[in-house]
C-alpha cells in the first residue's frame, strides 16, 4: 500500500493540528475503493469511517455535554446529529480541503463537486479514526475539539421541526394546538406556491409560504418562533 507522500503528510498534519506517529492507518483512510489495487484488501477508507463515525460521535456528546449544562437530552441529541451529519462532516472536509489529500481511481472524478458530498464526509470520519489508532483519544478528541468546536453554538443545531417546536411552545403557555389555514394557491399545478396561516388563541398568527403546504406550514411556524424570540432570526444570524 503507498504511503502518503512526506510534503502532503507535513501539511495535512498542520491543517489538522496531529503529527503522526505512523500514516500508514492515514494513507488508508485517504484511499478510495476505486484506487485500490481490491477492493476487499482493505487498503481503503470504509472500515475506518466505521470506527471515526463513532469516534465522533462520543467526542461531540462530551463537548456538547460539557457546553450546554443546562440543556435537555433532547435539545443535546439535536445539536449532536446536526454536528455529525454527513453535510457537516463535507463542510470540515471543505475547510481543511481534505480533497487535495484523497486518492481515487480514474472512475471518481471531480471531488469538490456537491456529487462528491459523501465521499469527503466518509474520509474525514475516517481520519477521526486513523488518528484514534495511532494515538488515542485524547489525540483523535484533541483534533475534534479544533475542528469542531467554532460550530457548537450554531442555531440550526439547536433547530427542530418547527411545526413540532411551535406546538410545544404553544402548549407549554396554554396557547392550545397551532391550527394552520389555507389562505392562497398560486402558480400552476406542476409549480404551486402555497399561502398557509398558522393561529393561536391569544398570540399574533403568521403567514408562511412554500412549494407544498407542509413548507408554507414550516415557514409559518418558523416565522412565530422568530418573532417571539423563541428561535433567533436567521436573518440576524447570519
Amino acid at each position: 500500500m503507498p504511503v502518503i507522500g512526506k510534503e502532503q503528510l507535513e501539511e495535512l498534519e498542520k491543517r489538522i493540528g496531529y503529527s503522526f506517529a505512523s500514516p500508514q492507518h492515514l494513507s488508508r483512510a485517504l484511499t478510495h475503493a476505486s484506487a485500490a489495487k481490491h477492493s476487499r484488501d482493505g487498503h481503503q477508507y470504509e472500515r475506518l469511517e466505521f470506527l471515526g463515525d463513532r469516534v465522533l460521535g462520543l467526542v461531540v456528546s462530551e463537548l456538547l455535554f460539557e457546553t450546554f449544562p443546562d440543556a435537555a437530552e433532547g435539545e443535546l441529541s439535536l445539536r449532536l446529529n446536526a454536528l455529525v451529519n454527513g453535510k457537516t462532516c463535507a463542510i470540515i472536509a471543505d475547510e481543511i480541503r481534505l480533497h487535495e489529500f484523497i486518492r481515487t481511481g480514474t472512475d471518481l472524478k471531480h471531488l469538490t463537486s456537491k456529487r462528491m458530498q459523501g465521499v469527503r464526509a466518509d474520509v474525514v470520519e475516517a481520519v477521526i479514526a486513523a488518528i484514534y489508532l495511532d494515538g488515542g483519544i485524547d489525540a483523535a478528541a484533541k483534533v475534534v475539539r479544533k475542528l469542531w468546536e467554532d460550530r457548537l453554538h450554531l442555531a440550526d443545531a439547536a433547530r427542530r421541526d418547527s411545526k413540532t417546536a411551535l406546538q410545544e411552545w404553544a402548549h407549554s403557555r396554554k396557547q392550545g394546538t397551532p391550527e394552520y389555514e389555507l389562505i392562497d394557491q398560486q402558480g400552476p399545478d406542476h409549480d404551486p406556491v402555497f399561502t398557509v396561516k398558522v393561529n393561536l388563541a391569544s398570540v399574533d398568527g403568521a403567514e408562511g409560504k412554500g412549494r407544498s403546504k407542509r413548507a408554507a406550514e414550516q415557514n409559518a411556524a418558523r416565522f412565530v418562533l422568530e418573532r417571539e424570540g423563541v428561535w433567533p432570526n436567521e436573518k440576524e444570524q447570519n
